[in-house]
């Protein structure tokens, strides 16, 4: 079985991540892409850009959750990425793929996996905002 994780500071590539978990026995791929918005329900004014950064343990969180998902039986192949550093509004900041041989399976796993990724994972993003403010998310 193929499992991939990664935080990265280039951009996520959609495809990349279905090419690597697909296979032969693969009958479903489900895919989730969560993309930077141009605001947020909780801030007042346009956001411009997000700024993420990882605490240096981040690459092992991510594998570690990477391969509890894959060690469901279904699962054929996972892959998951989390980007690092300033992000513009429209680009990926999560991409994540899983094969299994039928479609439920697949998406029940990469919902999970990515539900998991945003509780867990030691990363911080910051708003950058149009008036040229900031605002810390998920900070406590």
């Amino acid at each position: 079985m193929t499992v991939l994780a990664r935080i990265d500071d280039r951009p996520l590539d959609l495809l990349f991540h279905v090419e690597h978990v697909s296979s032969a026995r693969a009958g479903a791929v489900a895919t989730f892409v969560g993309l930077v918005r141009d605001h947020d329900p909780s801030v007042d004014g346009k956001v411009v850009a997000l700024e993420y950064s990882a605490h240096p343990d981040a690459a092992a969180v991510l594998t570690r959750l990477a391969e509890r998902a894959a060690a469901d039986d279904d699962v054929l192949g996972l892959a998951v990425s989390h980007r690092v550093g300033r992000l513009e509004v429209g680009e990926a900041a999560i991409v994540c793929a899983v094969a299994t041989a039928h479609r439920a399976e697949a998406f029940e796993v990469c919902r999970a996996l990515v539900e998991a990724v945003k509780a867990e994972l030691p990363v911080w993003k910051r708003e950058v905002l149009a008036d040229g403010s900031h605002v810390w998310v998920g900070m406590t």
